[in-house]
């Protein structure tokens, strides 16, 4: 029996950051993980995502220059040589998470905690650990939906064991990810076709950015289905995956079907039936504003829970929670209002505050929206069809802004500096007073009539 003060349960970004704060401010802790550190978001997640989205992107980029006059020879992508590059990279950080672990006196233990008894966790291997604080920090993982056939399609987490790009790839749904892996793929060689439940992208975006993004997209060369129920995968006599709707319809023979129909929290086997603490309908882990389960000295943060699923919300949730518990700030709690959100889409989606329908719903006829629609220089230049849609939400006769909507060029890079100011509680008068940079996509920003 080993005695703590904490003892986290999950090494992703929001354990680990829990981990380091509670050590910063002296506590004795214990980080369980029997996987490589950093969770999704290191290993199959942000981090291998943005580099394989950097790569659709500089074959984009390639393609680009040859209309612009310069010689230069089709893209092609070595997947495999990317793929060490890629993975040297996350190398490198798993590297730095020992480093720091070690240096901040945190006892790494390589395996899955459980809960057994009030305050006390137990290994796999019988060794049991015990602290007043335990914090859950486990994450999710992807989800495969009930339907005959489904483990012939891969999910999000298999595509990075992929050495190439499938000849014809069907993704199935309609968010965050099912966007993000169509634009790679289809950059990077492959024949996409994106099925959609619903009839748009991205419910939880803008509308009239989600409809533009949908047609950049097909001009990219991405077949798009909505309102395709998939009921059915079905292994085709050459090989290939066949998609089978609710209506009955087959599709054509894909090489893969990637499964991208949302996550789910690793809630399971954690022991938290033992002592009764509270799941939603979906597993996760009910928390109040103070990230408090329902049981005192059990705290939980990131995707085991309900709040948003990024990556940069569950290290800030966790160190204020570490700040409370340990560093003598009682009220110390992450604000999760008016977050700032990227999709890396092709071209990238980016939102901070509300939508416009949002707006409406909250405050009616006292929103006001404006909006810019252009082509970026450099997709002009080269005469590409791809645009950019700006949108920013007003309310009231101030002009408040309370919602900026980017779709573009640059939304990823441009967005965070704007959510520092929408926070801050910026009107539209002040980007009016604001001197735009030209030319710039940016500048579209502070010039909206």
């Amino acid at each position: 029996m080993s005695d703590f003060d904490l003892i986290v349960i999950g090494g992703g970004s929001g354990g680990l950051a829990g981990a380091f704060r509670a050590a910063a401010h002296g506590a004795k802790v214990a980080l369980l993980e029997p996987n490589e550190l950093g969770g999704t978001c290191v290993n199959v997640g942000c981090v291998p995502k943005k580099a394989m989205w950097l790569a659709a992107e500089l074959s984009q980029r390639i393609a680009l220059a040859g209309e612009l006059g310069f010689a230069v020879p089709p893209p092609r992508l070595d997947w495999r040589e990317f793929v060490v590059h890629r993975q040297r990279y996350i190398s490198g950080i798993h590297a730095s998470y020992r480093k720091r672990l070690d240096q901040s006196g945190i006892t790494w233990i390589p395996a899955r905690g459980r809960i057994v008894a009030a305050g006390t966790v137990e290994t796999g291997d019988g060794m049991r650990l015990q602290a007043p604080h335990l914090l859950l920090a486990t994450g999710g993982r992807p989800r495969r939906p009930a339907i005959p056939g489904a483990e012939l399609g891969l999910v999000s987490d298999d595509f990075f064991n992929l050495c190439e790009a499938p000849g014809r790839v069907a993704i199935i749904g309609g968010g965050y990810i099912a966007v993000e892996l169509a634009g790679v793929l289809q950059a990077l060689g492959s024949q996409v076709e994106l099925f959609v439940r619903r009839p748009r992208l991205l419910e939880s975006f803008d509308q009239a950015l989600a409809e533009e993004l949908a047609e950049n997209m097909r001009q990219h060369g991405i077949h798009l289905h909505f309102g395709y129920e998939v009921s059915a995968l079905e292994r085709l006599g050459d090989g290939s995956v066949r998609l089978r709707s609710d209506a009955g319809v087959g599709s054509d023979g894909f090489d893969s079907a990637i499964l991208a129909t949302g996550r789910e929290p690793n809630s399971g086997d954690l022991g938290l039936e033992t002592l009764g603490v509270g799941l939603d309908e979906a597993g996760h882990v009910q928390v109040d504003e103070y990230q408090n389960a329902s049981v005192a000295g059990i705290y939980a943060i990131g995707d085991i829970t309900a709040h948003e699923a990024l990556t940069p919300v569950a290290i800030a949730a966790a160190r204020r929670l570490m700040d409370r518990v340990f560093g003598g700030k009682p009220e110390a709690r992450l604000d999760y209002r008016d977050i700032a959100t990227v999709v890396f889409s092709h071209p990238p989606i980016g939102k901070v505050g509300l939508s416009e329908q949002q707006a409406r719903e909250r405050h009616g006829d006292a929103v006001r929206a404006y909006t810019a629609r252009f082509r970026p220089m450099l997709h002009a230049l080269a005469d590409s069809p791809q645009r950019s849609l700006f949108k920013l939400v007003c309310v009231g006769d101030g002009e408040k802004v309370v919602g900026l909507h980017l779709l573009g060029e640059g939304a990823d890079e441009i967005l965070q500096g704007f959510a520092v100011a929408i926070r801050r509680g910026i009107t539209r008068g002040d980007l009016e007073d604001t001197i735009a940079i030209h030319p710039t996509s940016a500048e579209e920003i502070v010039l909206m009539r």
